[in-house]
């Protein structure tokens, strides 16, 4: 997995179309003291092909998710990322905050879907259609 620096944050969020995808999994990890949130997204790269995408929060000290009842499981209605105060946060639901404002700690804090953690890798799944179809290639 590929770790995110926060000097290739904005290359990052240009290189995938979170909004409209899906969250495929999520699951939190305690091992050893430590929290880990492990998230699969199917979203679109921004040629606009379909994309699996791993992200793997590191030590996570604060997180909420709460699922409301007029809402669909698993649609990505924003996603934001930001590294503030040395710290990882992001949010996979809408913040409500108008197109170019950066959201502060409080609005990552006041959304119904985000973690915050020490660090965050990431990685592009390879589907096995894919993988299969290349070695009847090869």
């Amino acid at each position: 997995m590929n770790r995110l620096n926060p000097s290739e944050l904005q290359l990052f969020l240009r290189k995938y179309r979170f909004p409209g995808g899906r969250l495929k999994r999520l699951q939190f990890r305690y091992h050893r003291g430590e929290v880990t949130l492990l998230a699969l997204l199917a979203v679109r790269n921004a040629a606009g092909d379909p994309v699996k995408l791993k992200l793997r929060l590191l030590g996570i000290d604060e997180h909420r998710f709460q699922k409301r009842p007029s809402v669909p499981a698993g649609k990505i209605a924003e996603f934001r990322l930001s590294y503030l105060l040395g710290k990882v946060f992001l949010t996979f639901d809408s913040l409500g905050l108008p197109p170019g404002e950066m959201p502060g700690i409080h609005d990552y804090r006041a959304s119904e879907m985000f973690a915050a953690g020490s660090g965050l890798l990431w990685e592009e799944v390879k589907s096995k259609k894919s993988e299969v179809g290349t070695e009847a290639e090869a």
